[in-house]
């Protein structure tokens, strides 16, 4: 399964908003269309959302007509400018743009150029698996036979090219340990209940679906062994920035002696950033938290908040799981290291 992929010239999608009940995949050959996917969250997934964004920008590059560079350099700005400016948290968008646009800033000819951008978006794509495969070694070793995980949202193959913390679980059977999984269902899209018990179904992974209000419960009788989620920006401090609910996971967490693991690529990590507080918090329509797939839920024309993400603060990680090997506490300097 490929939730993205280039396919002579378009860009493949699954439609993730279809899922479970559907299994749609789409060919776009604009790049308005591939930002409106993300903004859709019909890609989603802070991997998957660069991986996106790079095959965009080269999709939109085919289509410049330009005499020379600094004309078609000018031109693919725009293009640039729209793919970013599609969600603002994860940090893996910003970060495929600014290598994209780096080769071609690098290349000679408008034709060699468009050629490089496809080559560079594949090369991203190719080397985003390898490093989830590879976190997902690393992650494995901290799963023992018999683990009872928990997760929230959904980090495998549909937010990434193996997963992040969905791949650590995949891993960790696919190597033969017998696990379970307790899945929380991610208000208010349900990414948990819709996306992660597909995928966990797909890999005949045993689980177990919750309520996000039931974790503490769970969390608090002794049956879970280590909760593992994935992330959208980590902070050079280790402060990180992933789907909302996960602060109140970490806490419940701590206070009842589980361990917390963060697993993520290192291009996740911000190390700009010094701290959770710099990150920014995407707010997301207030119909998603009024409706489920267009039933109303709520009274009409109540007053909704809706943040996207939230931060947990590293004092409650127990380790971050890239591909460059497990880190832990002091995040500031290993971290830094990591990205040296």
């Amino acid at each position: 399964m490929k939730a993205i992929d280039w396919i002579s010239g378009k860009v493949r999608i699954i439609d993730q908003t279809k899922l479970p009940w559907e299994e749609v995949f789409i060919e776009i050959d604009d790049y308005r269309q591939v930002a409106q996917a993300i903004k859709k969250m019909q890609i989603r997934g802070a991997p998957a959302i660069g991986i996106a964004a790079a095959y965009g920008l080269a999709l939109g590059a085919q289509g410049i007509e330009a005499a020379s560079k600094k004309e078609f350099i000018a031109k693919l700005r725009p293009i640039s400018e729209a793919l970013s400016a599609t969600r603002p948290t994860a940090v893996n968008l910003f970060w495929a743009l600014e290598r994209m646009n780096r080769v071609a800033k690098a290349g000679e000819g408008v034709a060699q150029i468009k050629a490089a951008l496809i080559a560079e978006a594949q090369r991203l794509d190719a080397e985003d698996e390898a490093a989830e495969r590879k976190l997902s070694s690393y992650g494995a070793e901290l799963i023992k036979d018999g683990f009872t995980i928990m997760t929230h949202c959904n980090t495998g193959a549909l937010a990434a090219g193996y997963g992040t913390a969905l791949g650590v679980i995949r891993a960790a059977w696919e190597s033969g340990k017998k696990i379970h999984v307790f899945v929380g269902e991610t208000r208010p899209l349900l990414q948990g209940a819709r996306l992660t018990a597909w995928e966990l179904i797909k890999y005949n992974i045993p689980f177990t679906l919750i309520a996000d209000t039931m974790t503490g419960h769970f969390l608090s009788r002794g049956g879970i062994d280590c909760v593992i989620v994935g992330a959208d920006r980590i902070a050079s401090n280790g402060d990180v920035a992933n789907k909302i609910g996960t602060y109140n996971l970490a806490v419940l967490a701590m206070e009842n002696s589980v361990p917390f693991y963060v697993a993520a690529p290192t291009s996740t990590i911000d190390i700009s950033l010094a701290s959770g507080d710099e990150i920014p918090i995407e707010e997301r329509n207030a119909a998603e938290v009024t409706h489920i797939r267009g039933v109303p839920i709520a009274p009409e024309g109540v007053r909704v908040a809706n943040p996207a993400f939230d931060i947990t603060p590293h004092r409650y990680i127990s380790a971050i799981i890239t591909e460059r090997g497990i880190v832990r506490e002091p995040y500031v300097e290993r971290l830094r290291k990591l990205d040296s």
